[in-house]
């Protein structure tokens, strides 16, 4: 083969590449308007609600022993940086929630959020 033969065949190559790929690209999904896609079971929608990790946070802060740093970590799967910064940044300045810390002797450091009770 001499090389103006091989350029013409590398570059027949190429273009046939170019042309699956672009073949291979999946069509958009159109969207339903069957009448089994307009019906929505209420128990499902119920079964399927998602529990953040946010939400997760903020139910062991609300305990009435609040939670400490390694059982958020725990729930969360974050670091323990990343749990510093959601009490600070979330907790507190976002969601404005009074956030107390206590520490016991021996114990590690909790945080809770206080509610008002008596209302």
């Amino acid at each position: 083969m001499t090389t103006v033969e091989t350029t013409d065949s590398i570059q027949t190559k190429k273009a046939a590449s170019r042309n699956k790929a672009a073949k291979a690209k999946p069509a958009a999904k159109q969207p339903s308007t069957g009448p089994a896609a307009s019906k929505v079971d209420a128990s499902d929608e119920l079964d399927t609600a998602r529990i953040t990790k946010h939400d997760r946070v903020l139910t062991l802060l609300t305990r009435r022993e609040g939670a400490t740093i390694p059982e958020m970590m725990e729930a969360t799967d974050w670091q323990q940086h990343s749990v510093r910064g959601f009490l600070a940044g979330t907790v507190k300045k976002k969601l404005g929630f009074p956030l107390t810390s206590k520490k016991l002797d021996g114990e590690l450091r909790r945080y809770r959020i206080e509610t008002k009770r008596g209302r």
